[in-house]
């Protein structure tokens, strides 16, 4: 803020203020000390006000009120560039410095145990109940927004809750990918192989990978499609099509794994547009790598609750 608008705001606030506790007393000077029967001169069907003075709490009120607005423009910014003088804020009070006053407060009681847990490894810190507790806590305000409060995900967000995991599901896996974040990307196919191969390469990976029937009426040449996948996508999603997790490829043969849907209308509109995902790396937000430790102790508890074969079909 210049100069000239920092004196502006100050002397508009501190004048005002001054003038209000002008009006007060000029106001209450000439009032009479006591009820009395005189009136202001004018009725409203047959009632008349009287001109008695305001009540004595009343007018300490007002005046209790300006008392605190003056001590709270001291302690707090609000003068122009006057950041304040409240203790223990070093160069004036913000909400940036109260918060981070607060997590380091959070810290010095939690961090010990935080610190205790990071020397275990994840897969035991997946046993403990108590830091399954707080992990799940760290879940619900960093992670809840996109893959839901129960962890099954949403279109377009994987399910944790499943054995299906695009860059890996084991611990370390899972750790890196909450740190450091990932970016997904599959290219849009239908400029190379055209609308009838974007046809017959999904019906392809339906019914041949994923093991499901083509919708009634619909016709392909899967042959075909077969041929478009070993020569564009194996790449990626390996011969097999179950996918390559240092890449991000997701397993085609198992319809959990299509968080953008395993339809017949849903996998043409993957191949023939291509998929981006990102997911932000969490230790800035979440806060320490303590932290990131907990919070993936967490995460792969929630996919060792389930039998390895079972198929979850909630993205669809």
């Amino acid at each position: 803020m210049t100069t000239f608008w920092s004196w502006y705001i100050t002397l508009l606030t501190l004048g005002s203020l001054l003038a209000l506790l002008w009006l007060i007393f000029a106001t209450r000077s000439g009032e009479q000390p006591g009820p009395t029967d005189q009136t202001l001169g004018h009725a409203f069907d047959g009632i008349e006000e009287y001109d008695n003075p305001l009540p004595r709490w009343w007018f300490m009120l007002f005046l209790g009120t300006l008392i605190f607005a003056g001590a709270y423009l001291l302690l707090y910014p609000g003068l122009g560039n006057f950041a304040g003088k409240l203790p223990g804020y070093e160069g004036g009070w913000t909400q940036v410095k109260q918060w981070q006053r607060e997590m380091d407060k959070a810290d010095a009681e939690y961090g010990p145990i935080y610190a205790s847990y990071a020397k275990m490894p994840v897969e035991d810190v997946a046993k403990d109940e108590r830091a399954l507790k707080m992990g799940g806590r760290l879940f619900a305000s960093n992670c809840s927004v996109c893959h839901g409060s129960d962890a099954k995900g949403a279109y377009g967000f994987p399910n944790l809750t499943d054995k299906e995991w695009r860059w890996g599901g084991d611990a370390a896996s899972i750790k890196q990918t909450i740190a450091g974040g990932r970016t997904g990307m599959m290219p849009p196919q239908a400029a190379m192989i055209g609308e009838e191969g974007v046809r017959n390469a999904a019906a392809y990976v339906l019914t041949e990978l994923a093991g499901r029937k083509l919708p009634e009426g619909e016709t392909a040449d899967i042959g075909a499609g077969q041929k478009i996948f070993a020569s564009t996508c194996f790449a990626c999603h390996g011969a097999d099509g179950k996918g390559t997790p240092s890449m991000g490829a997701p397993n085609l043969t198992n319809p959990s794994a299509f968080i953008y849907g395993s339809s017949f209308a849903q996998l043409q509109q993957t191949i023939r547009y291509g998929r981006n995902g990102h997911m932000p790396a969490q230790l800035q937000y979440v806060g320490s790598e303590d932290k990131v430790h907990l919070l993936a102790a967490y995460v792969y508890s929630l996919s060792q609750k389930q039998p390895a074969n079972e198929e979850t079909l909630a993205s669809e």
